[in-house]
C-alpha cells in the first residue's frame, strides 16, 4: 500500500502544484467494501468542489497510465482537508502563524496533554505557542496534533 502512495505522490505532486494546489496527502485505504485512492489537496483560500473536479479530471487519465495498483480496482477521490484538519506540514504551520490553535501531546506534560494558544513559531524540532500566561515550546516529535481553532 505504501508503494501505491509513493508512486502517486512522486508522479502527480508536480502536476497538482502546476494547477495551483498543494498535495497535502495521498492515502490508499479500504472504504465501503472497496479500495479508495484519496488525494487531499489544499490552497490558501480553501478548496471548493470545483477545485476537486479540476484536479480529478487532470489526474484521472494519468492514473490510468500509471496503474499504481497493478490493475486492482479502486475509486479515485480528490478532496479538501477540511477546516478542522491537523496542521502537519511546515507549509500548514507557516500559514497558521499568529492564529489560535489547539495542540495535543502524546504524553502528559505537567499533568496536561492539551494546550491552546497562538501559534508563535516553529522549526524542524519544536513548536511554540503563546498562551495567556507564557510562551510554551514543545518538541514536535511529542506533538500528537495541532489544529486551528474554528470560530463561527
Amino acid at each position: 500500500m505504501a508503494k501505491v502512495k509513493e508512486i502517486c505522490e512522486e508522479k502527480l505532486k508536480g502536476i497538482i502544484e502546476e494547477l495551483g494546489y498543494e498535495l497535502v496527502e495521498v492515502s490508499y485505504e479500504k472504504e465501503n467494501g472497496g479500495m479508495s485512492l484519496i488525494f487531499t489537496i489544499d490552497k490558501e483560500e480553501g478548496v471548493t468542489i470545483d477545485d476537486c473536479e479540476i484536479v480529478n479530471k487532470k489526474i484521472d487519465p494519468i492514473m490510468d497510465e500509471l496503474n499504481p495498483t497493478d490493475d486492482k480496482p479502486y475509486t479515485l477521490v480528490v478532496s479538501s482537508p477540511g477546516l478542522d484538519r491537523p496542521l502537519k506540514t511546515d507549509r500548514d504551520l507557516s500559514r497558521s502563524i499568529g492564529k489560535e490553535v489547539d495542540l495535543n501531546l502524546y504524553v502528559k506534560l505537567d499533568g496536561k496533554k492539551a494546550f491552546s494558544g497562538i501559534l508563535k513559531a516553529y522549526d524542524e524540532k519544536s513548536v511554540t505557542l503563546q498562551t495567556e500566561k507564557e510562551d510554551l515550546t514543545f518538541d514536535r516529535e511529542k506533538v500528537a496534533s495541532i489544529k486551528l481553532v474554528i470560530k463561527f
